[in-house]
């Protein structure tokens, strides 16, 4: 009992990452059918597996609807007051601008492609400053990123530069309360012809097809602002819909409405993607595309995305401070939990080794009483 009253956070942690287990889910799962994808797999580096507990953590502080953030951070930061504020923030700049290793998809089979159709760089009015396309580049390769289309907003990419994977043209069109990310050698437009009403908008549609691109219509705002209209959207001839969208606005889509947007586009053959919608901020991306040769339209792509970010339309906001944890808890693998029970015993024996007074902490003292019972082992020994 007295070591249950010590260690109870130590103990209550390391319950929750082998409960986690129990009710485990896959760490990567099709968006489509919410089974463990057959044609990739997600790779944890080893940097990556053993920092565990703050790799996770970052990860998980990534993936948050707009509403749970708002409400894990207060929360967290009235109870930890002024000195836990200052963790509590600097987790919150960790996850946004720290570098670390990240966790990457590899394909599984041939005529595979692993895609990005929706990002930004610094020629957004967004973007990080700095986040250029070769920056763009590096923070998709290291994912598992096999090519990129560039869409910033209305400022359309076609520099032929030299990155470590190809970057393909496309542009991020803003009209009438929507967003078109438009594919391929896409050309200027007047976009106040497409605005003010949702039959102008509708005629975009048209005119990137005789431009021989494609259009999607990007989350939130199809849904938001055009719900009743997604029929016409159809009949105007989008060319498909993003169903996974990493930004925080994004990750308000529910499985309810994910769910209808398939059952409209597997009738119609349209292609229905994932965005990282990256802006240069932060280190993961929560979904990733696997294109197959020679297919066209439904068929043509896989969405992968990770489960922690799919729970987010469907995890209630005020839940968000602990709730958050356990959907990380249940996302890892053994390897995984294997460090956070490694890191547990570390700090938790650590902490438990009595100090002589007036002694400084630190992690010495955890080698010194290593190096003394090993000395006084070995003198036992030759006695």
């Amino acid at each position: 009992m007295q070591l249950v009253r010590q260690q109870w956070a130590a103990l209550l942690l390391a319950a929750l990452v082998l409960l986690g287990a129990i009710w485990s889910f896959p760490p990567l799962v099709d968006a489509v059918t919410g089974a463990l994808p057959g044609e990739a797999e997600l790779v944890r580096p080893f940097g990556y597996v053993v920092l565990a507990p703050l790799s996770n953590v970052l990860d998980a502080l990534t993936f948050f609807s707009v509403q749970r953030a708002i409400v894990f951070v207060a929360v967290w930061t009235l109870v930890l007051a002024v000195g836990g504020a200052a963790v509590v923030w600097g987790l919150v700049a960790a996850t946004l601008l720290a570098p670390r290793p990240v966790p990457y998809v590899r394909t599984l089979g041939p005529g595979l492609t692993i895609l990005d159709y929706h990002a930004h760089t610094n020629s957004s009015h967004d973007g990080r400053p700095g986040f250029g396309p070769s920056q763009m580049a590096a923070w998709h390769a290291v994912q598992g990123f096999n090519a990129t289309y560039v869409t910033d907003h209305n400022v359309v990419f076609s520099l032929p530069i030299e990155t470590v994977i190809p970057l393909l043209p496309g542009v991020e069109w803003s009209v009438h309360r929507q967003h078109i990310v438009a594919l391929g050698p896409v050309r200027e437009i007047d976009r106040a012809r497409y605005s003010g009403s949702t039959a102008n908008l509708l005629g975009l549609f048209a005119e990137l097809h005789r431009q021989g691109v494609l259009g999607l219509a990007s989350l939130p705002e199809y849904w938001e602002n055009h719900r009743e209209a997604l029929e016409q959207f159809v009949g105007s001839g989008v060319d498909g819909f993003e169903i996974v969208n990493c930004s925080p606005k994004g990750l308000e889509f529910s499985r309810a409405a994910r769910q209808s947007i398939i059952e409209l586009a597997v009738p119609n053959n349209l292609l229905v993607v994932g965005a990282s919608d990256n802006h240069g901020w932060g280190r993961v991306t929560c979904v990733w595309n696997v294109s197959l040769t020679g297919m066209e339209g439904f068929r043509a792509n896989r969405v992968l995305a990770r489960p922690v970010a799919l729970a987010q339309g469907d995890a209630a906001a005020w839940s968000a401070p602990v709730s958050q944890f356990w959907l990380m808890f249940r996302s890892l693998d053994w390897d995984e939990r294997a460090s956070w029970l490694t890191w547990i015993a570390l700090i938790t024996i650590y902490r438990a080794i009595p100090r002589r007074g007036g002694q400084k902490a630190g992690i010495g003292i955890l080698f010194r009483s290593v190096f003394q019972n090993r000395t006084a082992q070995r003198k036992d020994g030759q006695t």
